[in-house]
């Protein structure tokens, strides 16, 4: 099925990079790709929806990680295919991409159609993979791998040298916050991942969405401890919810991620592992105590961690 909604992108050049801006200013299910031109070869990163049908020429593509937002044009690519190898099953198999959400068997198979006919996956059984640092010279410029998991067990960012351009994916600056809630990902590596974040000093710092573009570090760490304060206010309310002794659904049903009037097969498992992580974290911080099996209650005292000064 071809959407025609689905092509067609704006490239914005940022010295040797080219953001590939996708439709709906890459808000999902849409995605912003970069095109790294050097002058011995060209590669693409994170081919979007709104490349299928019309991708670039590319020598080499580079999936920052296997969400289907971020690969739904690799059908279209006949260069070859580099991922973490934390993400390789399931840039290879769709099958292992849909097993990583977690889903009940019949919600695995209406998104399995979901997958297939709006986002084009196909899997990439020749992808290899790659780990942190890995450095691929396209002459005149060099990408260099930055592992950032949390969001999935392999996501990672790519820092453009020397032009000074780290794009980092979905550490996305969004207002929704950081997306924690696959089976693969974790709360406390999403947290180590901002604060290296945090740490690089770029020029610039490209996003996989719709925020795109930030110039400077000062702006980009303003933005990214706002980001990471979503952590913060998710644990407080969850410290608020346990003023009372609660079970794990009466989280989920409170919810601590999604607005009431979202609907879909992914929002109950995602604030079910949501709600586990920062329970995990937050018994480790001696703030909440599990009083009987299966029922939690808030034990006092802070929210916890911070990333660069802004609640974690």
């Amino acid at each position: 099925m071809t959407d025609a909604r689905t092509t067609g992108y704006t490239a914005v050049d940022h010295g040797r990079v080219r953001v590939l801006v996708g439709a709906e200013r890459g808000t999902y299910p849409y995605a912003n790709s970069l095109l790294v031109r050097g002058t011995e070869s060209t590669v693409l990163i994170d081919p979007s929806l709104s490349l299928v049908g019309s991708p670039p020429p590319a020598d080499l593509v580079l999936v920052s990680h296997a969400h289907e937002d971020h690969m739904a044009g690799l059908a279209d690519l006949p260069a070859p295919v580099r991922v973490h190898g934390h993400d390789l099953g399931a840039v290879r198999s769709p099958e292992v991409l849909i097993a990583g959400l977690g889903l009940e068997p019949g919600e695995a198979a209406a998104v399995e159609e979901v997958y297939r006919d709006r986002f084009h996956v196909r899997g990439r059984p020749d992808a290899t993979g790659f780990a942190d640092g890995a450095v691929f010279d396209l002459g005149g410029c060099t990408v260099t791998v930055v592992h950032l998991p949390g969001h999935t067990a392999g996501h990672c960012g790519f820092l453009v040298e020397p032009d000074g351009f780290l794009f980092v994916a979905d550490i996305d600056l969004s207002s929704f916050g950081p997306f924690y809630g696959d089976a693969g990902s974790s709360l406390t590596d999403f947290e180590a991942s901002m604060r290296r974040c945090r740490e690089i000093d770029a020029r610039w710092y490209g996003t996989g969405h719709h925020k795109g573009v930030i110039e400077g570090a000062g702006e980009f760490r303003s933005r990214l401890d706002a980001y990471a304060a979503v952590v913060g206010r998710r644990s407080a309310a969850l410290l608020d919810l346990l003023a009372e002794p609660r079970t794990l659904e009466d989280i989920v049903a409170h919810r601590l991620v999604y607005r009431p009037h979202v609907e879909g097969p992914h929002v109950v498992p995602v604030e079910r592992r949501t709600a586990v992580r920062h329970l995990e974290v937050l018994t480790g911080r001696g703030l909440v105590a599990e009083v009987e099996p299966g029922l939690f209650r808030a034990v006092g005292g802070p929210a916890g961690g911070t990333v660069g000064g802004a609640p974690a």
